[in-house]
């Protein structure tokens, strides 16, 4: 047998570092993933900042381009696969999944491109002036064809995908995100010194978390939890940051429910702040596979969502693991709010919801779409 034939397998993972949210966490745990199961694993990178940052996984080597936009980013991926040439590349999200095409038809390797999506882009584009909508269209339709595989978080995306996109079904893969770790249950045992997470407690801590962005709708979930306090005393803890965090807080002043309000900020185990909460909710305007609601109920926790597009109505089964209410509806928040604080699901049920969701499963799909197989003495990928 050759040596090329015995060499380990090299895998390159393909991200903008650029903020706090949860795919940032999904990518970084599907690197760390590959590289446990004997890949040589690349974490390739255009900008490299936010919490993440500092959480490079162990195992994993860093290979920052030196560039800060997905637009610019295709010389330099380029001479990275000619440089490097791994079997597979796996990038995360839409700018950096045209840039790696380009990269790859300038480089001219026969690297395999698999592009990640995690939101559907038809919804984050809706009342867009049609100008920008056909900019992001029209390299989309035109480069995705060229994608050995598109990977999907949820149904819903993979639909919009294959609408929006002209891939063909069959290149459009629905995996689910690696949420739950096998460092998840020691991650939220440690400790949390907040007050309002200590027990024995006077009232419910309801928590949310993500970014502080249009897509979260926090307002909405602010004008619930004002709704919520005349039938409930509770407090609110937000996790995340963002640009939109100052209309945020003067709205919390403006409801007067700025003392019963803590932004949080972001934080480095949020799985530890989840874990203590008595509700979590997510009232996001669209979500492609929300990861917040997901360790949610990994970690036992009754919540409440809106029905955006996509995630939601799969994760919480049709409203059969927590209440569905409509987009944008304080009021309806509110009461599906209150109605869960008063008959909560147990804790073993929520976790039935989420087992699909597991981070071997996870990665063994991801590597078979990849075309990737993991050096035999770590096992197989079927």
């Amino acid at each position: 047998m050759s040596s090329a034939e015995t060499e380990t397998p090299r895998i390159a993972v393909l991200i903008s570092l650029s903020g706090d949210g949860g795919v940032e966490r999904m990518v970084l745990t599907l690197a760390a993933a590959f590289a446990a199961r004997g890949l040589k694993t690349d974490l390739v990178t255009m900008k490299t900042e936010g919490g993440h940052a500092d959480r490079l996984p162990a195992g994993v080597r860093h290979v920052p381009l030196g560039v800060r936009h997905a637009s610019l980013a295709a010389p330099a991926i380029a001479r990275y696969l000619r440089r490097e040439r791994p079997m597979a590349m796996l990038v995360a999200k839409d700018r950096a999944g045209r840039a790696a095409l380009l990269g790859r038809l300038l480089a001219r390797v026969p690297t395999r491109i698999v592009i990640r999506l995690g939101n559907t882009l038809s919804e984050s584009l809706a009342g867009a002036p049609a100008l920008k909508r056909w900019l992001r269209y029209a390299p989309i339709r035109r480069l995705y064809p060229l994608a050995d595989a598109i990977v999907a978080v949820s149904e819903g995306v993979a639909e919009d995908v294959i609408t929006t996109s002209g891939v063909p079904a069959e290149r459009v893969h629905v995996v689910r995100n690696p949420v739950i770790t096998a460092e998840l249950p020691a991650r939220a045992a440690e400790p949390v010194h907040h007050p309002w997470l200590q027990r024995p407690r006077d009232m419910p801590t309801i928590l949310a978390m993500g970014r502080l962005t249009r897509q979260k709708d926090f307002p909405t979930l602010l004008r619930a939890f004002a709704r919520l306090l005349p039938q409930r005393p509770a407090r609110l803890l937000i996790l995340g940051e963002g640009r939109d965090r100052p209309a945020l807080e003067h709205l919390a002043a403006e409801l007067g429910i700025a003392d019963q309000v803590e932004f949080a900020g972001f934080q480095s185990n949020p799985y530890a702040w989840l874990a203590r909460a008595d509700l979590f909710v997510l009232s996001s305007a669209w979500e492609g596979s929300p990861n917040a609601l997901t360790e949610a109920l990994a970690l036992g926790i009754p919540s409440v969502s809106t029905d955006c597009r996509s995630g939601p109505r799969e994760t919480l089964q049709d409203g059969r693991y927590g209440p569905l209410v409509p987009v944008g509806d304080d009021r309806a928040l509110a009461d599906a709010m209150v109605a869960v604080l008063d008959r909560p699901l147990p804790a073993d049920t929520l976790r039935e919801a989420v087992r699909d969701y597991r981070e071997d499963a996870s990665a063994r799909h991801y590597l078979r779409i990849l075309g990737v197989t993991p050096p035999p003495c770590f096992g197989t990928i079927g």
